[in-house]
């Protein structure tokens, strides 16, 4: 790519955290416990899952599918965000920037898929109790999780295709820490009004077609708890249900907040808060909201616990 006379654009700089010169360290020491933290977290619940044969089920194994995906996320931003924070220089090469949106625009496109699957392996499990086993086997999760991730494999490469093939000869500060779609479409010195209304439709298809399928399945979720005679019944059938919606809302709020906006709507300061959120604080967050209001999950970590314990050394 081409800059103001014929010279090459290798590289962008990251202004992100610029206005809090005088705190990044501080940051620094706040972010870094809470990846690791984060990292900690989801190798806990994954190898919980992988060990303990009592969680070898359909919601456990799209959980396990999560928390990876969840891991894999915060790797492509966080790491490069904490060297920056102590960098003098904050920079990222072209072929770089293009890889980091790639990357993460495919895994957080195939989470909206995955809470979809996991939307309708919750109805399966409640609707459709007798025939859960049948429906929701090995192979129909694998399947799922495959489709999951070539649609998000789909759709990312269609967007950075066209965000990178824009001209950039103006600035290269990005606005942001990471290379998100919207800092990077505000320094391209030209883009059509048609290739903006391509990336906003592209990002409504992934929220809108999984978010869909959601409200659907929970729908019929909904009439089939209200049908239960008992209310234990019916508070066991929904507290199954409530870490998937928490989690959910989160997700879709933060993500429909984000990139179902056009470029004149950019706010760099207040879309850098929200970014920090969703890459930093959700993935905390998720798993923790998933284990901790789990018994039966706890129950394994325990049973896992005792069994490393017990270890002869």
């Amino acid at each position: 790519m081409e800059q103001g006379n014929g010279t090459l654009v290798t590289e962008f700089v990251f202004l992100g955290f610029s206005s809090l010169a005088g705190l990044q360290r501080l940051l620094f020491v706040a972010f870094l416990p809470l990846y690791l933290f984060t990292l900690g977290t989801n190798a806990i619940i994954v190898s919980t899952i992988v060990l303990d044969r009592a969680l070898h089920t359909p919601m456990y194994f799209f959980l396990a599918v999560l928390s990876c995906s969840e891991t894999c996320y915060t790797f492509v931003i966080v790491p490069k965000m904490l060297v920056d924070l102590l960098a003098q220089k904050k920079t990222i090469s072209f072929l770089g920037c293009a890889i980091q949106m790639f990357t993460f625009l495919f895994l957080g496109c195939s989470h909206s898929f995955l809470l979809a699957a996991m939307g309708y392996d919750r109805y399966v499990a409640i609707c459709n109790p007798l025939r859960y086993t049948v429906l929701m086997g090995h192979g129909v999760c694998v399947g799922l999780v495959a489709a999951a991730c070539a649609c998000g494999f789909t759709i990312a490469q269609i967007i950075t295709s066209v965000v990178f093939h824009l001209p950039f000869r103006a600035s290269n500060q990005l606005h942001h820490f990471f290379c998100d779609i919207a800092p990077v479409l505000t320094v391209a010195s030209h883009h059509t009004y048609l290739s903006q209304i391509v990336i906003v439709m592209l990002c409504a298809l992934v929220l809108v077609i999984p978010l869909s399928l959601i409200l659907v399945s929970y729908i019929h979720i909904i009439s089939a708890i209200l049908q239960f005679p008992s209310t234990l019944g019916r508070y066991k059938a929904f507290s199954t249900c409530a870490s998937h919606l928490i989690v959910v809302t989160i997700h879709y709020g933060c993500a429909s907040f984000i990139y179902l906006r056009l470029k004149s709507n950019y706010s760099s300061s207040r879309d850098a808060l929200i970014s920090v959120s969703y890459t930093i604080l959700t993935p905390l967050f998720n798993p923790l909201i998933y284990s901790l209001r789990n018994k039966e999950f706890k129950s394994a970590l325990r049973r896992a616990a005792g069994k490393t314990i017990s270890l002869p050394r």
